[in-house]
């Protein structure tokens, strides 16, 4: 139900309905900030990229496809994209920027966001824990590491199409193992 609201949500961003924009953003804000914040670990460099990735979806709404995967997965690997490619521009890994301690008490607490992202987070740990070590290698560096499929390929030795067939098939499989684990906690809160 939430990816045909979505989908609502983007038809509307296609005819340039701003409060459309606002709402995607009510919606999935949080946690695109938590993603670009992960990668770079500079806040307001996080929300320069947040910013330019719902741009890009204002200015790309057309372009969504339904068939490739949920709007939130797009709209996520639209900032994880943003977010590497600043890290790139600044020439360093995420991993040699330390987090601010004080980062997260930036905003007010939103207890129940913060109790959704834990949850999410976990179960996306679990379903990752769950893949095929290639498939989970592959993800790890790509996602969590922020290197290109070339830079995996290179840093592995494995060939560039085996670790773009890996990264497609881990997804693939990260998508269903979330689909059913959201399917058993929607099943366990009678929702």
């Amino acid at each position: 139900m939430a990816e045909a609201a979505d989908v609502e949500l983007l038809h509307a961003i296609s005819r340039r309905d701003p409060d459309a924009l606002v709402a995607l953003y009510d919606r999935y804000g949080r946690l695109a900030f938590g993603l670009a914040y992960r990668i770079l670990g500079d806040p307001a460099t996080a929300e320069e990229v947040v910013q330019d990735a719902f741009m890009r979806v204002w200015q790309r709404a057309d372009s969504f496809d339904a068939e490739r995967g949920s709007l939130r997965a797009w709209l996520l690997s639209i900032v994880h994209h943003r977010a590497i490619d600043q890290v790139r521009k600044r020439g360093i890994h995420p991993e040699d920027e330390a987090l601010d301690p004080i980062a997260p008490r930036l905003g007010v607490s939103d207890v129940w966001g913060d109790v959704l992202a834990t949850l999410e987070a976990e179960q996306v740990r679990r379903a990752v824990a769950e893949l095929p070590g290639e498939q989970r290698q592959a993800i790890e560096l790509a996602y969590f590491g922020g290197l290109t499929h070339s830079e995996i390929a290179q840093q592995t030795g494995i060939p560039l199409g085996t670790i773009k067939s890996r990264l497609r098939l881990g997804l693939r499989r990260l998508q269903q193992l979330l689909v059913a684990d959201t399917g058993q906690a929607e099943k366990i809160s009678g929702t």
